[in-house]
């Protein structure tokens, strides 16, 4: 029994939006030929070439007046759009923004810029990959040095003397 009560509650509710809706598109309508026959009214097409000629420059200078009101309207919206902008830039600002905690990802130098540039990556960031390989040369010390270290101490200390002496 609820059950159908709730159904024709509904369907009622459902019925009078329709007819709302109706009534909405009607005096849309009106409104539409009110404005129509009050700014454009049927043209008067009866005369020679020169009235319609006078007849078509009337139109256009409309146009052109229809075309300045529609600039000044379209300025003022934009205007409007900029400060709505502004004041949500400030809102946000006032409200304080929220920076999420980030987490620490562990990513090379070529994936990173893999990540940002996608295919046009071509950089390859391993700099030790494109070194040349130089072998060393081992030095061989004269085998005196090997020698006691005393001695070598001396031999300094004489070619200090020599130094001194100049």
């Amino acid at each position: 029994m609820k059950f159908l009560h709730l159904f024709f509650v509904q369907s009622l509710i459902l019925q009078i939006a329709q007819n709302w809706l109706d009534q909405e598109k009607k005096e849309a309508e009106a409104a539409k030929e009110a404005y129509m026959a009050e700014n454009c009214p049927p043209p008067e097409l009866s005369g020679d070439q020169n009235a319609l000629m006078e007849y078509c420059k009337k139109l256009h200078a409309l146009i052109d007046k229809i075309d300045e009101e529609r600039y000044d309207i379209e300025g003022k919206v934009q205007k409007a759009d900029k400060e709505i902008e502004d004041l949500k830039i400030k809102v946000v600002d006032l409200r304080g923004v929220k920076k999420p905690a980030l987490k620490k990802v562990r990513m090379s130098a070529d994936t990173m810029l893999k990540a940002l540039l996608g295919t046009k990556h071509t950089v390859n960031m391993e700099l030790r990959s494109n070194l040349k390989q130089v072998k060393k040369e081992v030095k061989e010390e004269p085998t005196e040095a090997v020698g006691d270290w005393r001695k070598n101490i001396e031999d300094k200390a004489d070619r200090k003397k020599m130094f001194e002496s100049a």
